[in-house]
């Protein structure tokens, strides 16, 4: 597969005519390009500029190629991206891009989603200031990247309005530009989050300099991070703002390629303090911030409770954006998982834990839990309201307004098929019941016949592609959407595909119970024999006909995503599974 084409641009100023002319040139002269990724100020400086964005925006101009933006600052940029927020295709939980117009899409807050195999985190906006509510990052952004950077694998793009604090540090840095310097400015959030992050390529804009960073290595990583500070579109020093890229994915390459280091290579900027430019200012290394800053919320006084001493004011942001927290039992903050449905529904957090949001009507999350959408008083999870009202507000029911439709593939009676949102791999499918049900083993029996025919369809498919289905569900007590998972995985990696979910589990401190049945209705049949409503439980239909479960004991650590994650090799096994070309290291422990 060839690698993704890139163009990167520095604040656009509303000056869309003169970025677009360029990019059509490039194009038309090095392309095609998948993409064009813009940091800094995109929307216009002056009045006079407005009409020319507007034309993009109102479709009397074409924007030539997908087109995202982190910059929401700027004169019209309250209006128009009001008008996004309130758009129905834009609820809920996005962190793609919120659509403003065709072929462009506006990175609202923080986030991270993959683009053609690269992974991209982004942090939307400038510090907090004056109370401004557009053009700015919450602590909530700030959180929620925190979280991310704690999840396996590497990021490939980190995109940030501003320069970090410290990456023009003369004790580490050279050729930097004329008048540019640590005392000229620079985010130290920006700094501190880069440092956790650990991207291959971190882009920023807003200094009005185009500066290409030595590579750098990153504390606790194997590869260098290289920064990208680009100058504005159409400025008078006729510096570069538009740099095209052709990185390959991480999750495609090799060990030795992730590790390789240029001979230009020099130490982080954010190990080592600049007594020059910043004589009174420290930058942290991402091993000194506080720890408990990537899973704490709302309470910011040093003098934390512990869990279980009645403060319901602060819970696990960790558990609450993945669904898994690697402190477990010893995390200091509860692991909410009601508070972690709603989120996950488009909620708004502060919503849910507090019973109001300080963003207001700016917030794009939902201030209800009620269909209406007019009701914000507040509504605990769990409320007779709130389950009466589930199916409206629930992502997966077709009658939902939140449905993500677009996603959906085939609809029988009882179940229908969709592509996974958030796909391991290409080809994930989710078959889901029509209805409102906590599981598919709850359906009436009848509904087993038309359940098969997904699931043989979807063995003929993926067969036709050298590959075999494996298919599990994750059953909540608590009554969530069913959906069965079904993932192809190369028929040569199938035969150990049974080893994989059995140590795993050892790993957990569990066994499966373990059966092989002669066809995949014998096989369900069993399962609903053993299935207990009172319990939550775990299982895998494997390829050659095995199932494995697990009911879940009431006071048990399960992860919920245990299906979906990977894990790490902590005994130095050289054993891959390789997942639709993506290479996961499993530990045979």
């Amino acid at each position: 597969m060839a690698s993704p084409r890139i163009l990167l641009c520095g604040d656009v100023l509303g000056r869309l005519n003169q970025l677009f002319k360029r990019v059509n040139s490039v194009n038309k002269s090095a392309g095609p390009f998948d993409a064009l990724f813009c940091v800094g100020q995109f929307f216009p400086d002056e009045p006079d500029r407005l009409d020319e964005l507007m034309d993009y925006v109102e479709g009397r101009a074409q924007v030539p190629l997908p087109t995202y933006f982190i910059g929401d600052y700027g004169v019209g940029a309250p209006k128009v991206l009001s008008a996004v927020s309130r758009n129905s295709a834009n609820q809920g939980f996005k962190m793609d891009g919120f659509k403003v117009c065709d072929n462009l899409f506006w990175l609202k807050g923080s986030g991270m989603f993959t683009f053609h195999g690269l992974s991209v985190a982004y942090l939307s906006g400038r510090q907090l200031s004056n109370g401004q509510q557009f053009g700015t990052y919450s602590q909530i952004d700030i959180d929620t990247l925190r979280a991310f950077a704690e999840e396996p694998g590497i990021v490939d793009f980190f995109l940030s309005n501003e320069w970090p604090s410290g990456i023009t540090n003369r004790a580490t840095a050279s050729d930097i530009p004329a008048g540019i310097s640590d005392s000229s400015g620079g985010d130290s959030t920006v700094s501190q989050l880069v440092a956790e992050i650990k991207p291959r390529y971190h882009i920023a804009g807003t200094k009005g300099a185009y500066y290409a960073r030595e590579p750098y290595c990153n504390v606790d990583a194997v590869h260098v991070t290289r920064f990208l500070g680009l100058a504005s579109v159409g400025n008078k020093e006729k510096q570069k703002f538009l740099h095209a890229l052709s990185p390959t994915p991480s999750s495609t390459m090799a060990a030795a390629e992730i590790s390789a280091k240029p001979p230009n290579t020099t130490l982080s900027p954010y190990t080592l303090v600049d007594q020059v430019d910043r004589p009174k200012e420290t930058t942290k290394r991402a091993s000194d911030i506080e720890l408990d800053s990537q899973y704490w919320r709302y309470d910011v006084s040093s003098k934390r409770q512990k869990h279980g001493n009645g403060d319901t004011n602060k819970v696990c942001f960790k558990f609450i954006s993945s669904g898994t927290c690697p402190r477990g039992e010893k995390c200091n903050f509860p692991h909410d998982a009601d508070a972690r449905e709603q989120f996950l529904r488009g909620v708004c957090l502060d919503f849910i834990i507090k019973g109001k949001c300080e963003k207001g009507p700016d917030c794009n999350f939902k201030h209800s839990l009620q269909d209406d959408g007019e009701n914000h008083s507040r509504k605990r999870p769990g409320s007779s309201n709130a389950n009466a009202n589930r199916s409206k507000e629930c992502w997966f029911c077709l009658s939902s307004p939140n449905v993500e439709s677009h996603l959906v593939t085939s609809i029988g009676e009882n179940f229908y098929c969709a592509l996974a949102k958030g796909p391991l791999v290409q080809d994930h499918v989710l078959i889901i019941p029509v209805e409102h049900m906590p599981n598919t083993l709850s359906l009436p029996a009848d509904s087993e016949i038309e359940l098969g025919k997904f699931q043989n369809s979807l063995k003929v498919y993926y067969k036709n592609q050298g590959k075999e289905a494996v298919f599990f569900e994750w059953i909540s007590i608590r009554g969530t959407h069913a959906n069965l998972q079904a993932v192809p995985v190369p028929s040569s990696k199938a035969a150990i595909l049974k080893d994989i979910f059995t140590l795993a589990a050892e790993k957990l401190g569990f066994e499966f119970v373990t059966k092989k049945f002669s066809n995949n209705s014998e096989g369900r049949k069993w399962l609903r024999t053993q299935f207990d409503k009172n319990f939550s439980c775990f299982y895998v239909e494997l390829p050659e006909g095995s199932i494995l479960l697990h009911l879940i004991e009431e006071n048990e650590k399960f992860p919920a995503q245990f299906g979906r994650e990977e894990t790490e090799n902590k005994e130095g096994s050289d054993e891959k599974l390789s997942i639709g070309g993506k290479q996961k290291t499993i530990s045979l422990i």
